[in-house]
């Protein structure tokens, strides 16, 4: 028999929970450089404006089915699916939503052991250990399935907790540690040289790009992937929702919450670049496009480190903590995913159920680690450029025209008892079954 569900004790607990899920690495590296490339201020304006007006409704499509539902992704979207061919298809995105959500953890698991390898990194420089911090750095096989493992076992010893002590507890540990983190560092780099060329690049609007389709669809794309929309994540965590809480809001505040450090995000980064330029780093790809993704994190960055002296050291620290944080804040989030579904469907105990789908997902990244060149870039853009996107649009397509629209509205009044009067039923119906859809596809195909 299923083990009993978790729930959240807090809108605090589920709010860092939930902000810590959308805010991950590609928050912090992608959405800087993203803005920086495609007219600074306009980028920005225009991300703000699709976060809101398509992301968000999207977001709580899962909210709502999670909490109706009170289940995984699979048993849910089936407990919404009235028709024979509608179970099916259920059941079928719902299997893939556990099989994205867990390639995307293997391929995350690698880049996030990369993280935790840079923050020993000064540690072992203050102590003296300079061998040991060059192996730290060093891109090698057995260095990076050490950290792979490290890192999952981190996440499975979360997981295993439960919801209360383990998701809601750590969140609520690590996503304030997070912010903090991020306002210290934003204030020490705009007092350095080059600071504030990188703030105009991403503040200063180029209204010329406004107009340009590449803009539109590269700010639709973070918008939707900024809030883990598509796997299941968000469905999970919303099943883990007391009744009495008002969805559209807590749904409004986590996207106000994942936009904010996003934006936060900018203000650390372009201006860390602008800085490294001045200091003789190379900013630039072959391309004359700005440095972003990993190479952004292990190249660019650390070389600016490095210029900085002693300073540097505490520096590359705190910056190597932040990352680390993103990425187990994200990586708990995903985990659960299958974790949820071994436990209610198959009827694993909690713990057993993490280790096993942890250590799964380890052996996966591990056999990524040993065939990188030709496995790690086929997984991710299989993963978020293939499967998350049409996910995300099933999504869309259940709750909008499979779910019967009179039980959507009764989900949404339980914590909301004056929802039908308000401006968020008057608007998101017409949103998730129009609007959202579309937008996505227009993201796939693009």
């Amino acid at each position: 028999m299923a083990a009993p569900r978790g729930e959240f004790t807090s809108r605090f607990g589920f709010l860092m929970a939930a902000s810590g899920s959308a805010v991950g690495l590609g928050n912090i590296w992608g959405f800087p450089t993203n803005t920086a490339s495609n007219g600074g201020a306009a980028f920005l304006f225009t991300y703000l404006l699709l976060a809101f007006a398509l992301a968000y409704p999207a977001l709580m499509a899962e909210l709502i089915i999670g909490r109706h539902a009170r289940a995984n992704a699979v048993t849910a979207l089936k407990s919404i699916s009235p028709g024979r061919f509608s179970q099916l298809a259920a059941v079928g995105v719902g299997f893939v939503g556990i099989l994205t959500v867990s390639f995307i953890l293997s391929f995350y698991a690698i880049v996030s052991g990369w993280m935790i390898a840079f923050f020993f990194d000064p540690l072992a420089r203050l102590i003296g250990m300079d061998s040991a911090a060059s192996w730290l750095t060093t891109d090698a096989e057995l260095r990076n399935s050490i950290f792979v493992v490290l890192f999952m076992v981190l996440t499975v010893s979360i997981i295993s907790a439960g919801v209360k002590d383990g998701i809601e507890k750590w969140a609520s540990r690590l996503m304030p540690s997070l912010i903090v983190i991020l306002i210290l560092l934003i204030g020490y780099v705009f007092t350095l040289p080059g600071a504030m060329d990188g703030l105009r690049a991403y503040l200063i609007p180029d209204f010329s790009r406004v107009a340009d389709p590449a803009l539109l669809v590269n700010a639709m794309g973070q918008a939707f992937f900024s809030l883990s929309l598509g796997v299941g994540t968000m469905l999970i965590y919303g099943s883990y929702i007391n009744k009495q809480e008002n969805l559209p809001v807590i749904g409004s505040l986590v996207a106000l919450l994942d936009v904010g450090i996003a934006v936060l995000a900018g203000l650390l980064i372009l201006p860390a670049m602008y800085v490294a330029l001045g200091n003789g780093v190379q900013i630039y790809d072959a391309s004359g496009g700005l440095i972003a993704g990993p190479g952004l994190i292990v190249s660019v960055l650390p070389a600016l480190f490095n210029t900085m002296g002693a300073v540097g050291l505490f520096v590359a620290l705190a910056f190597f903590s932040l990352m680390t944080i993103a990425s187990l804040t994200s990586s708990i989030s995903m985990l659960e995913v299958p974790v949820a579904y071994s436990v209610e469907n198959l009827g694993m105990e909690r713990r057993k159920s993490a280790v096993v789908m942890g250590s799964i997902i380890t052996v996966i990244s591990l056999l990524v680690v040993f065939n990188f060149d030709p496995w790690f870039d086929r997984v991710v853009s299989y993963t978020t450029e293939i499967s998350q996107p049409l996910l995300g649009f099933a999504f869309c397509i259940f709750v909008a025209w499979i779910w019967h629209r009179n039980e959507v509205l009764q989900e949404i009044r339980q914590g909301s008892p004056d929802a039908e009067s308000g401006l968020f039923w008057k608007i998101w119906p017409f949103y998730i079954k129009f609007i959202c859809p579309v937008a996505i596809l227009v993201v796939y195909f693009q």
